[in-house]
């Protein structure tokens, strides 16, 4: 294995033999002269003991590891990994399924390959690249998720524009890398989405609620449901199913906001029940009066870096708050937060802050976190990244 190389200072080796898959930039004693940002390396002690092989990248986070063993990071390598992930979405009854062909395939380190994250929608899969290594290696990665899925998979879509740094300057493109398909409506247990991965969010679904939906359908009967939030509607879908009286939806967006509309129609034509309204989520969540009784609070990221902390606890507090003023008594709040800076205890003390100043009674029912086919690497902690809570309010 002919690779370029990173050879780390003293005592810096500690985490990666503890199999942390990252190496960050000031870790780094020296590195090959040529050295190009998406090479291939391998990661040396400062004794110059073989310690890893990755993805090299400019920034703080300067290696992800593919492995710590010495191979080829070749086709046989990539069928392997992605093989690996699709055995484990078998065994959990996720791929496969006739009522459920919406799954993530790939989740970055949880699965093994940082830097890459694959949604499946029906046949087709929708892949972002993270990092610049899995940007040149995508038509690897293609062909290996169709060979890997036996066939199942046929359609890779790339989808890569706005998660690689835009230092690097890719000139990158979304599009079909194999095959292609008009189809844009997926199942997830039994209910039907239109999947936006064409210029959605994310991939086009918010594929880690799907536990959590299924759990919001079970409260739902005999409710007036708020999903504040809503983007493509999973909430208020399952909802709508679970017997809900009223589903009022509430996203910023207006293409949101017409993308759950489409969804609701698709799955309950003409039901009266759904209304939809593009508008900002706090001054809706203000203005409404006390006729819910079940709120979804699930709202984009607040903090995506540390620097933003304080202030995104500010705004899981504030937003909490309002909630917990307005739902009637008895009723049901499912709150969450999907940022990564925000730990569970801070978010958990976020949302005790705004149930103190609202002097509401509040228990917690359930502790929510992302679902199996977003597994968290054990030796990589900050893969947890979506928490929740179901709370009663009195």
């Amino acid at each position: 294995m002919d690779l370029k190389t990173i050879q780390l200072r003293r005592g810096k080796a500690e985490s990666l033999r503890r199999f942390h898959p990252w190496v960050f930039s000031g870790a780094i004693a020296a590195q090959s002269r040529d050295l190009q940002e998406g090479d291939l390396v391998q990661v040396l002690d400062d004794q110059g003991n073989f310690i890893a092989v990755g993805h090299y990248q400019i920034g703080s986070i300067a290696v992800r590891v593919l492995s710590f063993d010495r191979r080829n990071i070749d086709d046989d390598f990539w069928v392997e990994r992605i093989g690996e992930a699709y055995s484990l979405r078998r065994v959990l009854k996720l791929a496969g399924r006739e009522d459920n062909d919406v799954y993530r395939l790939v989740h970055g380190e949880g699965d093994r390959l940082p830097g890459l994250v694959v949604d499946v929608y029906g046949a087709t899969a929708v892949m972002q690249a993270h990092s610049v290594g899995m940007h040149v290696q995508r038509e690897a990665i293609a062909d290996a998720i169709i060979r890997a899925t036996e066939g199942n998979i046929r359609n890779v879509y790339y989808k890569s524009e706005t998660t690689l740094p835009y230092k690097a300057d890719l000139g990158q493109e979304n599009g079909f890398l194999r095959g292609g398909s008009p189809a844009n409506i997926a199942t997830e247990n039994g209910l039907k989405f239109h999947i936006d991965w064409l210029k959605g969010q994310k991939t086009g679904f918010f594929v880690d609620q799907r536990d959590n939906r299924s759990l919001l359908e079970h409260y739902a009967k005999g409710r007036s449901v708020l999903n504040m939030f809503c983007y493509t509607g999973g909430f208020s879908v399952y909802a709508l199913r679970g017997g809900a009286t009223l589903v009022h939806s509430v996203d910023s967006s207006s293409k949101a906001i017409d993308l759950t509309r489409a969804n609701a129609e698709l799955n309950f034509p003409g039901d009266t029940r759904h209304d939809a309204f593009a508008e900002d989520a706090f001054r809706y969540l203000q203005r409404a009066g006390n006729d819910y009784d079940l709120i979804v609070l699930d709202p984009p990221a607040f903090a995506k870096h540390k620097e933003a902390l304080r202030n995104a606890l500010k705004g899981y507090t504030r937003l909490n708050a309002i909630a917990f003023e307005k739902i009637k008594p008895g009723g049901i709040v499912f709150t969450f937060s999907c940022s990564q800076a925000v730990n569970k205890d801070q978010f958990r003390l976020a949302v005790f802050t705004a149930a103190a100043q609202s002097g509401r009674h509040v228990r917690i029912l359930h502790q929510l976190h992302q679902p199996a086919d977003h597994p968290i690497n054990i030796y990589h902690p900050e893969g947890e990244y979506l928490k929740g809570l179901v709370l009663q309010v009195e």
